[in-house]
């Protein structure tokens, strides 16, 4: 939890470079975190205008993140992409967030099953795995080096699990994490 900035010296320095990196971003937007957050993974300058989407700096990240068990940063990474962004591929966005969202739902589920919170994680995965396979469908079979009939698989599947095990059985844990690769 970062603390709060607290100068209280009359000396004090506000200059970025004395200050530490949980002080510095509380003076950042969420853009710009999510920006410096995909510069770091990515290792190039972001221009969220980029117009291919296969190569996108914010798109690339997006898996990573997924790939890494990162769902919650990868949702806010390819959200960036979705508002900054003027494309027909609104609804695939979306539904790659809604994807990420599920996932989310599955790993607090799996870290803290008798949280009261956590442990009924479950039925909104499944409302997630919904949106995202309906918002999805029209790309399949493939869009921006994803192959979205696959990726279409991979959710269905999860949501089928749990929906068998009448919301019992959560298909998610670290080692079984489902892996995204684009074909390049």
């Amino acid at each position: 939890m970062a603390r709060p900035l607290v100068l209280r010296k009359a000396n004090a320095c506000w200059f970025a470079h004395c200050l530490s990196r949980d002080q510095v971003r509380l003076f950042m937007s969420k853009g710009e975190r999510i920006s410096r957050l995909v510069t770091e993974l990515v290792g190039e300058d972001v221009d969220p205008a980029k117009i291919d989407i296969a190569s996108h700096p914010y798109y690339r990240a997006y898996f990573q993140c997924w790939n890494e068990q990162r769902y919650y940063e990868a949702h806010d990474v390819l959200e960036q992409l979705w508002l900054n962004t003027d494309t027909d591929d609104d609804d695939f966005f979306k539904g790659l967030i809604q994807a990420a969202g599920a996932f989310v739902h599955l790993q607090k589920n799996f870290e803290h099953p008798t949280h009261a919170k956590h442990s009924r994680r479950l039925k909104p995965a499944v409302r997630l795995f919904l949106l995202a396979e309906k918002n999805l469908a029209p790309y399949s079979p493939v869009r921006h080096a994803l192959d979205v009939a696959v990726f279409l698989d991979l959710l269905r599947n999860a949501r089928e699990e749990i929906t068998r095990s009448d919301f019992k059985i959560n298909p998610w844990s670290p080692t079984r994490a489902p892996k995204i690769k684009l074909n390049r």
